[in-house]
């Protein structure tokens, strides 16, 4: 089944061809590098039923290719296997029936080996054919790199939420990810934002998902933006003052979810041999819990009570871009190494710290289409589209977003509930 790209956004300049095949092969070797270290059992093993093994993303990003480009742009190519595509497709109706996601850590077979070789024939054959494909399929390249580091990043945070359910809280990978941790704590300040009239949404430049399109006009009223994230001091008053504990802080879905789920802290926090909060597990094992860092780990509901209790509020997504759109993307803790000359912001966005590649900020808005969005026809068109309801934006990529994957009009989105990504808060006031 081809896939009709008339109204998808994502434009390839071909003379760029060689960038992109680089790009390709440089992403799907970064993915095999994350994998690195684990054994089949860990790549094979599902901690919950919103996470996947490692193995399944390995194997997913490489049907993504296999199964949109090669199988129309590959003259005589043949599946790696017929199988797979049952296992390994997501959740594309269009592809049709598919292993239910809870049901991925059942998966010993394929081994993680052969998931490997998997892996290598459909990048082989990628570079084979890429000098012949047509436009389109070039544009579904672009896409599936982007689409693969999602993947990058959700192969991070499910390898230590998996690590993180094991009594003995193995160490994953000693030097990554982990948000920056400055020497001294940062002031908290107040930044005030733009108000009135502002432009909001991916501008046409380069790459973009549906979903941060069409770009439009909407209103900010006076506001300011704290200046960093909420730390994990400011988080342990939270629940010294009983903020666990008080239902008038909290939305009543949210009190549901806390009460039910015996909630009292972030995510990964442990207790020490006092009773007292004092470690925290991650990527590099338990370490001690650093009070001015930024607090990780927490839900919407989380997020939304400590800015009650704060006296503030969560910022909506379009005052976040607002400001984030004076700042440049490639700032922040983001892995890998930095990129040397990247302009500074000028006064007063020049204040806001940890707005890119440190956690993902929870905004108080719903996920829903922009004014006049319309998804692709065909497979594509459900990328994104059909998750527009229930679900919160977050903005501003992680400690475990790959460099360059995120820009301003990058929207993420999650269920108010979920808190095993790399997530944490920015608050935001009215003036």
């Amino acid at each position: 089944m081809a896939l009709d790209l008339r109204e998808v956004s994502f434009v390839v300049d071909l003379d760029t061809g060689k960038l992109l095949l680089a790009r390709f092969v440089s992403v799907r070797a970064r993915t095999e590098q994350l994998a690195e270290g684990l054994s089949d059992a860990d790549a094979s093993v599902q901690a919950m039923p919103d996470a996947s093994p490692t193995k399944w993303h390995l194997a997913h990003t490489t049907w993504f290719f296999e199964a949109f480009v090669l199988r129309e742009g590959a003259a005589g190519y043949a599946p790696f296997d017929s199988r797979y595509h049952y296992l390994f497709n997501s959740y594309y109706e269009a592809e049709g029936p598919r292993l239910a996601r809870h049901l991925r850590g059942l998966l010993t077979r394929p081994s993680l080996e052969k998931v490997m070789e998997y892996r290598s024939c459909v990048t082989e054959a990628i570079r084979t054919h890429f000098t012949g494909l047509p436009s389109h399929l070039l544009e579904l390249i672009e896409l599936g790199c982007h689409h693969e580091e999602q993947h990058q990043e959700l192969l991070q945070t499910d390898i230590v939420n998996l690590f993180g359910s094991n009594p003995l809280l193995p160490a994953w990978h000693p030097e990554e990810p982990g948000a920056s941790v400055s020497s001294e704590p940062s002031e908290l300040r107040w930044v005030a934002g733009r108000c009135g009239a502002v432009e909001i949404g991916h501008d046409g430049a380069g790459f973009a998902f549906d979903c941060e399109t069409p770009r439009h006009t909407t209103w900010l009223a006076p506001h300011a933006l704290a200046s960093r994230l909420v730390t994990n001091a400011e988080w342990r008053a939270f629940i010294d003052a009983g903020g666990y504990q008080n239902a008038d802080l909290w939305l009543s879905d949210g009190w549901a979810w806390a009460k039910e789920n015996l909630i009292e802290a972030p995510l990964y926090w442990r207790r020490g041999v006092d009773g007292d909060w004092s470690g925290q597990f991650g990527p590099r094992g338990t370490s001690a819990l650093v009070g001015h860092a930024p607090v990780r780990h927490v839900s919407y509901y989380e997020a939304d009570a400590f800015a009650r209790w704060a006296g503030a509020r969560l910022p909506t997504e379009a005052e976040w871009e607002t400001a984030g759109s004076h700042l440049h993307p490639l700032t922040g803790g983001f892995p890998g190494p930095s990129e040397p000359g990247i302009p500074e912001a000028n006064a007063p966005y020049a204040f806001l710290q940890q707005m890119y590649g440190e956690l993902w900020q929870w905004t108080a808005s719903a996920y829903l289409p922009y004014p006049g969005f319309r998804p692709a026809a065909g497979a594509v068109g459900e990328y994104n589209g059909k998750f527009m309801s229930g679900q919160f934006v977050l903005r501003g990529g992680s400690c475990a977003t790959p460099r360059g994957h995120v820009r301003a009009s990058y929207r993420n989105f999650f269920y108010p509930h979920q808190r095993w990504q790399f997530t944490g808060v920015r608050l935001a006031k009215d003036l």
